[in-house]
């Protein structure tokens, strides 16, 4: 059976979950309150509106809220499973526990493009709504947006990886969920040191906040400090090292 079929299966598990309606609920609040926050303040004369309404929602998204909800995700997958000895059933089936792991994790990385999705479409209907009412006539960055909801995935999927990993090793759901948490929280602290590579949880968070530097209230712009080195490479390391570890563990307490 292939990745794909195994992923056609799992979406039919969680069809009737809550995951869905978890995935829209976080963007469309930090959207809405960002653009809102930020429209008090616009003129006609506004200059770089979209840009500036972008940061302000990504900011909050991108260093919390976004984890959150993925570390919620990724425990209602993992618990699907456990429920009613579903695992067992599974690994039953003629089909290596690594394919298994792996097609959860591409579950995982569907449902984040999902949720980045509902928060691209989401900030252009209240974008466009903030700059009808202040009468700000700059257009739609259609590709700056697209650019940004890109950056977001793929900075976040370091993270997923990890909180992925943590899911399989502890399958008591408090604990998957406590650790995560334990280690979100502390991200916007860590993007401030010089060791923020090492970091998968404030990758996200870290660009946004370059992104908010680059720009001043005056609109002009100023060159990014970001490194793509050591970053790039540090958080393929992680990543690899995170869904290997998640792959040889998956299962592997259930068929002792």
């Amino acid at each position: 059976m292939s990745i794909l079929e195994l992923t056609k299966i799992e979406f039919k598990k969680v069809k009737r979950s809550k995951i869905f309606p978890l995935l829209f609920i976080p963007p469309m609040l930090v959207v809405i309150s960002g653009v809102y926050s930020l429209s008090m303040y616009m003129t006609p004369e506004y200059t770089n509106a979209w840009k500036a309404m972008f940061i302000q929602s990504a900011l909050l998204f991108g260093y919390y809220l976004l984890p959150f909800t993925m570390v919620v995700v990724c425990v209602m997958i993992s618990n699907r499973e456990i429920q009613n000895n579903g695992i067992l059933k599974m690994l039953a089936l003629p089909i290596e526990k690594g394919k298994l792991a792996l097609t959860k994790f591409f579950v995982l990385l569907t449902f984040l493009m999902i949720e980045l999705s509902v928060f691209f479409i989401t900030f252009i209907v209240a974008g466009v709504i903030a700059t009808t009412v202040m009468n700000v006539t700059e257009t739609i960055p259609v590709m700056y947006l697209l650019s940004w909801t890109l950056k977001l995935f793929l900075t976040t999927i370091p993270s997923i990886s990890l909180m992925w990993a943590i899911t399989v090793f502890f399958e008591k759901p408090l604990l998957s969920i406590g650790l995560n948490l334990l280690l979100i929280i502390p991200g916007v602290l860590v993007a401030n040191t010089p060791v923020w590579f090492c970091y998968p949880y404030c990758y996200s968070g870290y660009m946004v906040s370059d992104a908010l530097h680059t720009i001043t209230t005056q609109g002009a712009e100023i060159s990014s400090s970001l490194q793509l080195f050591p970053f790039i490479p540090c958080a393929i390391i992680l990543t690899c090292i995170s869904l290997v570890a998640a792959v040889k563990q998956f299962g592997r307490k259930e068929t002792k």
